[in-house]
């Protein structure tokens, strides 16, 4: 059975991308933490993210820097955290999430629900940062 994210990245269910390659797909998390909370996923449905191999460990990381860096431009924060919980999803994924202090990367707090609008934004915001 296809995990959501699967669904996202075959177009299914519909997203705000911010970067796609063929091993990878970028997209904001509707239900973020604070606004440009970012989801990066392997296109390879992998429940756990050190089932991956070492390669694709490396290239997930390669993949989501520049998206960070993006980030951290498009939102005022300190620096991009990277998380990686695992148990929301069967579907391994990193949160890339600006933060200003690690209570930001408190996965157990509310979640933002922001409109469409306010999404669009935040996906502009950081594909204007993004080269």
């Amino acid at each position: 059975m296809s995990s959501i994210f699967s669904k996202i990245i075959s177009g299914e269910i519909p997203s705000y991308k911010i970067a796609e390659n063929d091993q990878f797909y970028a997209f904001l998390d509707v239900f973020p933490l604070v606004p440009g909370h970012t989801l990066v996923v392997p296109k390879k449905e992998t429940d756990y993210i050190f089932d991956l191999s070492e390669n694709e460990l490396n290239q997930i990381l390669s993949f989501s820097k520049p998206i960070a860096k993006a980030i951290e431009k498009a939102f005022p924060c300190k620096r991009c955290g990277i998380a990686v919980i695992g148990l929301e999803v069967p579907h391994a994924h990193v949160h890339l999430v600006p933060i200003q202090t690690a209570d930001d990367l408190n996965f157990t707090r509310e979640k933002l629900k922001p409109t469409q609008e306010a999404l669009h934004q935040a996906q502009v915001a950081i594909l204007a940062h993004l080269s």
